[in-house]
């Protein structure tokens, strides 16, 4: 006789993934990370250091603490940059289509040289992924390295929020948990009609002093912070053709009004 199993499947609903101050900062920067074409944002040099005979085009027999991760803004060029004896390997252009993206190059004005003696867990991880793979020609190896190029892009801002490469900034106030509370706060939610009151309690800080931190850490102050952030969407969502009236509902103004006179300030 034939028999029949019945399963009885039980589906479980995972909660919504946790907005971390890194994935806050990432939707406001849509990036667009792709094999070098000499972009306008910055790019991303896999560096080697010391004479190699092997072709330039390979990792073969390189060893990850001879690879440094080289971050260069636009404005500088990479034969200037390279010391004696070093060789780029790979590079990467990274540009972004989000609002928060002048804010986040202006912290980047100055190239930076990441060793991966000293660099974050994930960073070393991705940066082996991609020796390991340049090691041979294998199947699908280009659409692999462009999809690379977005976790090396997330490996090196958690390497930069976890060892930030200045004592202010967007990546100091990043690695502090009671500030990037609040800055994650107002990007997941910037027409919230956030207080210096709510954000000081967010932070576990007196308004007084987390008013003062945040402006020594930022260089602006909590609500010159939002306004920047909501011009910043608005002026995204206008070049669109939403209309004024709902970019002003999205991102917290008061009437159409207010924020055509906001957006006519800043122009």
């Amino acid at each position: 006789m034939q028999q029949y199993v019945h399963l009885n499947l039980q589906f479980v609903q995972m909660d919504a993934p946790r907005i971390d101050r890194l994935t806050a900062l990432l939707e406001g920067l849509s990036p667009k990370v792709t094999l070098s074409s000499k972009a306008n944002g910055f790019s991303l040099h896999i560096i080697k250091s010391g004479i190699s005979e092997l072709p330039s085009d390979r990792f073969s027999g390189t060893h990850l603490d001879a690879l440094s991760l080289l971050v260069c803004p636009a404005a500088y060029s990479l034969q200037n940059i390279l010391g004696a004896g070093q060789q780029c390997f790979m590079s990467f252009d990274v540009v972004f289509d989000g609002p928060m993206g002048p804010s986040f190059l202006s912290e980047l004005s100055q190239p930076i040289s990441i060793s991966m003696i000293n660099a974050d867990p994930s960073l070393v991880q991705v940066m082996t992924l991609i020796s390991n793979e340049m090691q041979a020609s294998r199947c699908g190896q280009p659409l692999f390295i462009n999809r690379a190029g977005d976790i090396l892009l997330i490996s090196l801002m958690r390497h930069l929020t976890s060892r930030p490469q200045q004592a202010s900034g967007l990546f100091f106030a990043l690695s502090d948990p009671r500030i990037a509370r609040s800055l994650v706060a107002m990007h997941t939610k910037p027409a919230h009609p956030w207080t210096l009151e709510i954000l000081a309690n967010l932070a576990g800080m007196s308004r007084t002093s987390f008013a003062n931190y945040f402006k020594d850490v930022m260089q602006v102050s909590p609500g010159k912070y939002l306004e920047n952030l909501r011009l910043a969407i608005a002026r995204q969502l206008v070049e669109t053709g939403i209309g004024l009236k709902q970019i002003a509902a999205r991102t917290g103004y008061a009437s159409p009004s207010t924020l055509s006179r906001a957006l006519g300030r800043r122009v």
